[in-house]
Order: C-alpha cells, then sequence, then structure tokens
C-alpha cells in the first residue's frame, strides 16, 4: 500500500483545515422562541430572537415571583403553575403539602374557611371537597399521591428539588378576600329644643272684661 507524506508545509495547511471544519461542525446554536420552544440549529439565531427579552416571557405566578428560581424551573411554573386549596384540621392537605415541598414544586395556597370561601370552591371545582388542586389547567380532587406525582412528571417538574436555599413559599390566603369592616357613620347631633315663648300677655278688652280693665 502506497504511504502518503507530505511536506511540512502542506501539514501545517491540512491541520488548519481540518481545525476549521471542527470548528465548523461544533458551531451549533441553542435557541429558544418567544414561546419558550428549545430549537437547535448550525446558523446563529436573529437578533430579534437571540434572547428573549425578560418583559416578553410570561408573568411570573405568585409562588415565583418569591426568590431566583432556575431557568427551566421558572419555565415550567410559569406554563404549569400550582395551586393547592386546603382547609384547618385537614390530614390530606398537609400530606399533599409535604409532597410538593419534598420535590421542589412552588405552589400557591388558598385556604378555604368562611362560606365566602365554601362557595367560592363549589363554584371553582364543582363540590367543596378538600384538598382541591391545579396543575395548570388540570384539576385534581382529593390527595393520591400517585395521581399528584403522575401529573406533575407529566408537567415536566423535576423529580427532585431544585428549589434555591432561600427560596420561601408565599403565605397562605383566603380564597375570598375579607373585606374590611365599614364603621356605621354616627348620626348627625340634634339641634338644640327651642324654648316655647309663653303666650301673649291679654291686656286688651275680652268678652268678659269688654272694657279692658288692668287690676
Amino acid at each position: 500500500m502506497p504511504r502518503l507524506t507530505f511536506a511540512p508545509a502542506a501539514a501545517a495547511s491540512l491541520l488548519l483545515a481540518l481545525a476549521s471544519v471542527g470548528a465548523q461542525a461544533q458551531a451549533v446554536y441553542r435557541i429558544v422562541g418567544p414561546d419558550g420552544k428549545v430549537t437547535f440549529s448550525d446558523r446563529p439565531p436573529a437578533e430579534a430572537t437571540a434572547q428573549p427579552a425578560r418583559s416578553s416571557a410570561a408573568p411570573a405566578s405568585p409562588a415565583t415571583a418569591n426568590g431566583a428560581l432556575p431557568y427551566e424551573l421558572r419555565q415550567i411554573a410559569n406554563r404549569y403553575p400550582v395551586t393547592i386549596y386546603t382547609g384547618s384540621d385537614c390530614a390530606p392537605c398537609g400530606s399533599l403539602r409535604n409532597l410538593l415541598t419534598s420535590r421542589g414544586v412552588p405552589y400557591t395556597e388558598r385556604t378555604v374557611v368562611s362560606n365566602e370561601d365554601i362557595a367560592a370552591l363549589q363554584r371553582l371545582s364543582g363540590n367543596s371537597s378538600l384538598p382541591f388542586g391545579t396543575i395548570g389547567g388540570q384539576q385534581l380532587v382529593g390527595f393520591s399521591d400517585a395521581e399528584w406525582i403522575q401529573y406533575l412528571d407529566a408537567a415536566g417538574y423535576p423529580k427532585q428539588s431544585q428549589l434555591p436555599s432561600n427560596y420561601r413559599q408565599p403565605a397562605p390566603a383566603p380564597l375570598v378576600a375579607a373585606k374590611p369592616v365599614e364603621a356605621t357613620p354616627a348620626p348627625p347631633p340634634k339641634a338644640p329644643a327651642r324654648p316655647t315663648p309663653p303666650p301673649p300677655a291679654n291686656d286688651g278688652p275680652t268678652p268678659s272684661n269688654p272694657a279692658g280693665i288692668r287690676f
């Protein structure tokens, strides 16, 4: 088999060409569209789509506004926000909180306590069972760890917590905001009663005293 030999100058040129080809082969760009869809291309993205502006992203839910979440987790939480509805003395509600906390799922909690809360929950879910939760547009009545895990997996939430150490879940808030008690206005003060003037003295003539004689 004939052997190929290269002069030093030709070998250097060949190495430079191979390096150039290798560099071109590795030029793969990761492009994130305005809708959050990720694509890969060997062409550099246009300036308008190179990095979507923060203001064009979907507004952060209350659960994701507290602390800087990792990018991927923030995208999932914006697309499929988790909201749970809980009540006092509700053991399944505590189990649901523990599942979300251990998995590192940011969520918003609404408490159902007053009659107005119960009526609002019935309009929202069709019943008054607790806990009740939503993952994006998916509604889950009651608590089943297998069911919640299934839907969290489908939404793309990581199986292990990725929350930063300084992240704090927002405080629970009533489902129906309490209305401030309006003070009853005090009645206006009554005007002082005017004294009744005495009847005028009858100094003139009367039927019994036609001459108007004074004594």
